[in-house]
């Protein structure tokens, strides 16, 4: 861990990330890639130590209210947080100033804060948005090695639903030959089923890899699936998208399972509904990006 003074926060689509690079160890992760230019070693997490401030200003001088976004680069809930507490901060910072909340995350330490989920989402929307990629426990250990096991964070959705707090999952990545099955992906959309889940984000069955993200893999790959890596090079090069080959029938499976179930699973639904900031207490609906 190391601290960093940081010019700025939100993003120009009112995203955030409080801190940078991960522990969670997960194989796949994009946020290795070269373009982000994360020049500390990943696993050296920086915090953006004047952060909140900086929350704090900006939605302070907002002229309107709007979604605010956090987890895309790195997940809010990592270990560090339970001592930083920097999630839980913005948090009370979107409370304070009526705005909105989209979380992304692979860990059920976000029922930590379940409390104030709910205030935000009494008055506009909460949303935590999951990630779920494997049934298997061992596999699941060894994709996402540091982080909770695929049944702990269905169970935290499940929570979540029960406390009124919408959720999305993100079937992301689906690895060819290793989790792209349909056993596996309809296993996955049971436990979303019974989680409540409001949607489901699914952008393909595959992987994206490039270069920062393509080596780490890779190694990964020689050390949990001896030989897979040469199976990827054969088939896919130094591509950047990494499609299953049954890629087509098992998105006819996912959107045919989501429909019969009532199940958001359009992205551009579900992004709609992810950005649009709602007051329940006035009746309005703006954009994320308002």
């Amino acid at each position: 861990m190391h601290f960093a003074e940081v010019k700025g926060i939100l993003s120009g689509g009112n995203g955030m990330n409080l801190y940078r690079g991960c522990s969670h160890g997960c194989i796949y992760c994009d946020s290795r890639s070269k373009c982000y230019h994360i020049e500390h070693d990943f696993e050296d997490i920086e915090v953006k130590q004047n952060a909140l401030e900086l929350l704090e200003e900006a939605l302070k001088h907002k002229k309107k209210k709007c979604m605010i976004g956090t987890g895309a680069m790195t997940d809010p809930y990592i270990p560090l947080e339970y001592k930083l507490k920097m999630t839980r901060g913005a948090l009370e910072l979107v409370d304070k100033y009526d705005f909105g909340i989209c979380l992304q995350t692979k860990s059920d330490r976000v029922l930590r804060d379940i409390d104030l989920l709910q205030k935000i989402n009494a008055k506009t929307k909460a949303v935590v948005q999951m990630t779920l990629t494997t049934l298997d426990e061992g596999l699941c250990k060894k994709l996402e090695p540091k982080v909770c096991g695929t049944k702990k964070r269905a169970a935290a959705l499940k929570t979540l639903h029960e406390a009124g707090i919408p959720t999305v999952v993100w079937l992301s990545p689906i690895l060819p030959f290793i989790n792209d099955t349909k056993e596996n992906i309809s296993g996955i959309l049971d436990m979303c089923i019974d989680a409540g889940v409001k949607g489901v984000i699914c952008f393909g069955m595959g992987v994206t890899l490039r270069e920062g993200d393509r080596e780490y893999f890779y190694g990964k790959l020689d050390e949990h699936f001896p030989g897979l890596k040469e199976r990827y090079i054969k088939t896919y090069g130094n591509s950047y998208e990494v499609t299953s080959p049954d890629n087509a029938e098992l998105m006819r499976f996912f959107h045919r399972k989501c429909g019969k179930n009532g199940i958001m699973h359009h992205n551009d639904e579900i992004f709609g509904y992810l950005y649009t900031f709602e007051d329940k207490r006035m009746g309005e609906q703006l954009s994320f990006f308002d």
